[in-house]
């Protein structure tokens, strides 16, 4: 596949990401939007907006014209950064920066694996899929129980995962260019890469970061 493609996504990415964290950042240094996401209904207006963008996307990007794409990806990457404040309000900005450059050297060493990688990672598809629905029980699990050991290793089992996704999403974009437009693919790439990223800095971020007193 052109090396073009792969430019394109990480691109992609690093704008997604950029919007959602300086969404994030701005919404957290503004006392009139954290008391109006956070202490009245609007949160959970915002978390299913986002919740419905993903799976919006994750069905139809692929069939999406280029423009539709975009904007949908950017309108995420917007919405996700509102509900993303929350990080900067519960942990430190330093540790918050500390854990974003850990989940970017982990991105890009997993990254790279999926890359010039032989060994075909296919096969770990169905794999790391069934992880990801036993650790969204867990989660849920641990939601009602409150055990703070259960909630590291659900910690640990979310970074596998999702390191696996990585690498897998990776070597899965060469096989794309069959299937959805070469002018469209970095769109769906950086997609699926975002949602890998933000997953697992989210993970890391609960084990390594130094919370706000």
């Amino acid at each position: 596949m052109d090396t073009k493609v792969y430019s394109k996504t990480f691109l992609w990415l690093c704008l997604g990401l950029l919007i959602t964290f300086l969404t994030g950042f701005y919404v957290s240094n503004n006392e009139n939007m954290i008391y109006n996401i956070f202490s009245t209904s609007a949160y959970w207006i915002i978390f299913v907006v986002e919740f419905l963008l993903v799976i919006f996307l994750s069905a139809r990007i692929q069939k999406m014209k280029y423009t539709t794409a975009i904007v949908c990806y950017t309108l995420y990457s917007f919405v996700s950064g509102l509900t993303f404040a929350s990080i900067f309000l519960l942990f430190e900005l330093s540790s918050v920066l500390f854990v974003f450059a850990v989940t970017a050297v982990v991105f890009a060493i997993f990254g790279a694996f999926g890359y010039f990688t032989k060994i075909d990672l296919s096969k770990i598809g169905t794999i790391i899929f069934m992880g990801l629905i036993a650790l969204i029980i867990m989660t849920l699990i641990n939601l009602f129980v409150g055990n703070s050991t259960f909630d590291m290793v659900i910690c640990m089992i979310g970074i596998v995962i999702f390191v696996g996704y990585i690498a897998y999403d990776v070597q899965k974009l060469k096989t794309l260019s069959n299937v959805i437009d070469e002018e469209k693919l970095p769109i769906y790439g950086a997609f699926q890469l975002y949602l890998d990223f933000i997953n697992l800095f989210l993970y890391l971020i609960r084990l390594l970061g130094k919370r706000n007193d």
